[in-house]
């Protein structure tokens, strides 16, 4: 919500790049899915929600919250939809797959995504607290109303 989705895509590449090659993390075979749902799918989610939510009810940390719980989500639901295609079963196929693997992620991914959707939240206060003109020149909060004073 800072910097914009295409900014997080490339970021989120970098890291996802780095935790194939130094952490073995997900693994180089791999990184063009996880790109997709972590780097790609979710950030645009989480900022379509945000502006979306801003629009509607014009409260910011309601779409603050809203874009990083569901951008979190809506990137497990897109994994488990990719592995559903990898590995459908053999009885049912991706939908019996797809609820397979959607349902484990759900019991972590949705307590998990409330917890990153409120620390979210409390980062927010935090740069609204001390760093309120940088997010001025983002244009994501309006300055307060400057009084000339004379002496």
């Amino acid at each position: 919500m800072l910097f914009g989705p295409l900014a997080m895509s490339v970021l989120g590449g970098l890291v996802l790049l780095f935790q194939a090659l130094l952490l073995a993390h997900g693994g180089l075979t791999t990184l063009g899915a996880n790109a997709f749902s972590m780097a790609i799918a979710g950030p645009f989610a989480a900022y379509w929600i945000y502006h979306l939510t801003m629009r509607l009810t014009g409260k910011q940390k309601i779409a603050i919250f809203l874009a990083a719980a569901l951008g979190d989500l809506l990137t497990y639901i897109i994994t488990s939809v990719q592995l559903a295609l990898a590995f459908p079963a053999p009885v049912g196929g991706f939908i019996a797959s797809f609820t397979k693997f959607a349902g484990i992620f759900a019991i972590t991914q949705v307590p998990l995504a409330i917890s990153e959707g409120l620390l979210t939240v409390l980062v927010w206060n935090w740069l609204q607290s001390y760093t309120p003109q940088e997010l001025e020149l983002l244009k994501l909060i309006k300055g307060e109303p400057q009084h000339n004073e004379t002496v």
